[in-house]
This record gives C-alpha cells, sequence and structure tokens, in this order.
C-alpha cells in the first residue's frame, strides 16, 4: 500500500465548532497566549493556565468530528495512513483513525510539571492540588510555545517515507510543524487544502486547493482513491 501521511491543523477542528487556538487579536479573554500556553506563564499563574485548557477540555465533550475526520478514516482502507496533527483535540480518533501523531499534546490527558514521562487521562478538569504520583502538580499534556517538540523525529520520518504528503486546515506558520513540507521527497504529490492564503512556499510542486477542510476532502477523496 502507498504511504499516505496527512497533516493537519485548526481549520479542520474549527469546522467541528472547536474554537481556533488563538483569534486575530492574539488575546483570549485579554490574556496573551504567552501567559496561556507558556512555562513563564505557567510559572506565573497556573490557576489561570489551567482553567484555559479546562475550558478547551469542556468544549471538546460538547462537539463531533466532522465528515473531513471521517473521510480521512476511510482512506485507511486504501492507504497505508498517518496523520500527524497540531491540533490536541481527540475528533480524528473519534472518528475512526487509528494512526495518529500529536505534535503538540493531547489535551485529554495530563502529566506531572515535573516530568512529562508521567502521563495520565484526563478528560475532566485539572485544579490546583491534583498531583501526579511524583508529587508534582498535575499540568496540561501539551507542548507550550518555547518547549520542544519531542515527536518531530518521529513526523519527520513520517514524512521523508510519504508517497503522498496533504496538508488540510494549516497556515503553515508553526515551526517546527511547517518544516515537515522540507522533509518529503521530490517525487512524493503534495496536496494542501487551505481556504487561506498561506506565506510558504511551495514552489511549483503543490496541488493547493481553497477549500474548507469538509468540502476540499469531498471534492479530493475519489481521486485520492484512484491513486491508492
Amino acid at each position: 500500500m502507498k504511504k499516505l501521511t496527512i497533516l493537519t491543523g485548526a481549520g479542520i477542528s474549527a469546522e467541528s465548532g472547536i474554537k481556533t487556538f488563538r483569534d486575530g487579536d492574539g488575546l483570549w479573554e485579554n490574556h496573551s497566549i504567552t501567559d496561556v500556553a507558556s512555562p513563564e506563564g505557567w510559572r506565573k499563574d497556573r490557576a489561570l493556565v489551567l482553567e484555559f485548557y479546562n475550558q478547551r477540555r469542556r468544549q471538546l465533550h460538547e462537539v463531533e468530528p466532522n465528515d473531513a475526520h471521517r473521510l480521512l478514516a476511510e482512506l485507511e482502507k486504501y492507504f497505508e495512513v498517518q496523520i500527524i496533527t497540531q491540533n490536541i483535540d481527540d475528533l480524528h480518533e473519534r472518528a475512526g483513525s487509528t494512526n495518529i501523531l500529536h505534535l503538540h499534546g493531547e489535551l485529554f490527558k495530563s502529566c506531572s510539571c515535573n516530568d512529562k514521562n508521567l502521563v495520565y487521562e484526563h478528560k475532566d478538569d485539572i485544579n490546583i492540588g491534583d498531583k501526579a504520583e511524583d508529587g508534582a502538580q498535575l499540568r496540561p499534556f501539551i507542548v507550550w510555545f518555547g518547549e520542544d517538540v519531542p515527536l518531530m523525529r518521529e513526523a519527520t520520518k513520517m514524512a521523508r517515507e510519504s508517497d503522498i504528503f496533504l496538508v488540510i486546515g494549516t497556515s503553515l506558520q508553526v515551526y517546527p510543524a511547517a518544516g515537515l513540507l522540507h522533509d518529503i521527497k521530490d517525487d512524493c504529490l503534495l496536496i494542501v487544502i487551505n481556504p487561506n492564503e498561506t506565506s510558504f512556499g511551495y514552489g511549483q510542486r503543490a496541488v493547493v486547493m481553497k477549500e474548507t477542510a469538509t468540502q476540499g476532502m469531498k471534492m479530493l477523496f475519489d481521486k485520492l482513491v484512484n491513486l491508492a
């Protein structure tokens, strides 16, 4: 089977009703993203950071996968599919996809703030005083701005082995994830579905579809299957 690698971003989840991580003004309830998604913010105000992610977690219980998520899961019948997602939700899993790499962490997990290898399933609120087994405060299992992205090596390997590389719902402005496009083979078919302009330089090699994730996948699905 051909290897199909899919890089997904906030655009695919937005169609399920999930608010994008940062609005155009870069603020969340008058707090900067640095306040709620960085090690500095965590040191400054743990309660604020926990509440930010508690609200995201509560919202995730209320939404469902959309057609784009479901169509990606269907592609496993035809390809060896690997999804690399920048999203921290579990909508790919709920849609039926089985091979998902969460580059930036997972909202329904927590970890020790002293040891990120101590990871726990966590679908409800995380509160001040909730401790890991090492006695440290639990924090969201999220890669914050300024932190290393530990799964990048694995993601890079997947990109390099791809026969087809499909990008959905990301403007390719967040690194190192956007850099994966530099790792695909010269003969790898590159397809981009995103309604917005991007400053990323595809050259002439990419098939660019300026569509939403759901509309783009509905248009692309049969064409992809014919390439299997």
